[in-house]
C-alpha cells in the first residue's frame, strides 16, 4: 500500500513556500501546524491554489489569511450550532406532544401512522439499541423497572438523534393533522419542505458536531425553497446552484428560530463575526453582495 510519507512541521513550511504560499511571520506557523493538522487547513486554502493539480498558489496568498479563515470557521460554527440545537428540541418537544395526545404514549412503534414500513422497522431495531445502551439514568432506570416495554415517548425521543428526529417526521403519514400543525409552527406551509429543510439541517449539524469545515461546504442534501411563504426570506428565489451553499439554507435556520425563539441573538452574532473578519470571500458561501439588505436580515437588525 503506497501513500505519502510523513514530513515534519518545518518540511512543511518549506513545502508551502515552495508552492509560493507567502507569510507574513513564518516564526508564528510553527505553532499553528503543530496544534492545527496541515491536512485540516488544506480544506481552508485549497480554493488558493491557481494550479490545484501542482499545488500552486496564486499571488498574494498569505498563510495568515488561511488561519483567519480557520479561526472564522470556528465561530461560525458555534453560531450555526446554537440555531441548530433550538431546532432540534422544539422538533423533539412537538413530535413528543402532539402525537402523543392524539396515538399515545408508545406511537413511535405504531407502524400504522408511518408510510415506510421498512424503514420504521430499521428505526424501532436501532432505537431498542440506542435506549438500552444510554447511559442516561431515567432510560436505566426504565429497564431495571421494566425490563420488556418500550418506554414511554417522552423517554424514548430524549435518546435519540436530530438525524432520527429528521426521518421519524419524514416517514409519518401524510395525511396525519399533527404532521402539518408542526411544520406550520415552525412557519412553513408545507410539511414536505420542513421535512426536506430538516434533512439538509441534519447534515450541517453532522459537520458542525465532527468541527469540519462549513466554509465554503457544498451541501450536499438538497433541500426546497418554500413558495408562498407569508413571511419573505430573499429577494430572489435560490438556483440550485445557490441551495448547494450555506446562505439560503442558514437563512432558513434563523427564520425557523424567529418563530420558535423570539428574541434570539443570532442575527447580531452572525454580523459581529463576520465585523471581526472583513476580508473572508463571503461570496463562497453563498452571501449575496449585500446580503444584510436581505429581507430575512433587514427587516430585524
Amino acid at each position: 500500500m503506497a501513500g505519502k510519507t510523513p514530513i515534519t512541521i518545518t518540511d512543511q513550511i518549506q513545502l508551502l513556500q515552495s508552492r509560493d504560499m507567502l507569510f507574513r511571520d513564518v516564526t508564528n506557523a510553527p505553532h499553528f501546524l503543530a496544534n492545527i493538522s496541515y491536512y485540516r487547513l488544506k480544506g481552508y486554502w485549497w480554493e488558493m491554489q491557481d494550479d490545484k493539480v501542482n499545488h500552486h498558489f496564486e499571488p498574494n496568498s498569505y498563510f495568515e489569511n488561511v488561519i483567519d479563515l480557520y479561526n472564522f470557521d470556528r465561530h461560525f460554527r458555534l453560531i450555526v450550532f446554537n440555531a441548530i440545537e433550538r431546532i432540534e428540541v422544539a422538533l423533539r418537544t412537538k413530535l413528543i406532544y402532539y402525537l402523543s395526545l392524539q396515538y399515545g404514549e408508545y406511537w413511535y412503534s405504531d407502524q400504522t401512522i408511518f408510510t415506510n414500513k421498512i424503514h420504521h422497522a430499521d428505526f424501532l431495531s436501532k432505537l431498542s439499541r440506542e435506549m438500552r445502551s444510554s447511559s442516561e439514568e431515567f432510560m436505566k432506570s426504565h429497564y431495571k423497572n421494566h425490563k420488556n416495554d418500550y418506554p414511554e415517548v417522552w423517554k424514548a425521543l430524549e435518546v435519540v438523534t436530530m438525524g432520527s428526529l429528521s426521518k421519524i417526521y419524514d416517514n409519518l403519514r401524510h395525511q396525519l393533522p399533527e404532521k402539518a400543525k408542526i411544520a406550520n409552527e415552525f412557519g412553513l406551509n408545507s410539511s414536505a419542505d420542513f421535512s426536506s429543510w430538516l434533512r439538509s439541517i441534519t447534515l450541517i449539524r453532522n459537520i458542525v458536531a465532527h468541527h469540519s469545515r462549513l466554509w465554503n461546504r457544498v451541501i450536499i442534501t438538497q433541500y426546497s425553497w418554500p413558495k408562498n411563504m407569508e413571511t419573505i426570506l430573499l429577494d430572489f428565489t435560490p438556483t440550485t446552484n445557490h441551495l448547494k451553499k450555506i446562505f439560503p439554507l442558514l437563512a432558513g435556520m434563523i427564520f425557523l428560530n424567529d418563530t420558535i425563539s423570539p428574541g434570539h441573538s443570532l442575527r447580531k452574532e452572525l454580523v459581529d463575526l463576520i465585523q471581526q473578519f472583513p476580508n473572508i470571500p463571503y461570496y463562497r458561501m453563498g452571501f449575496p453582495p449585500h446580503w444584510q439588505n436581505q429581507p430575512i436580515f433587514s427587516n430585524h437588525l
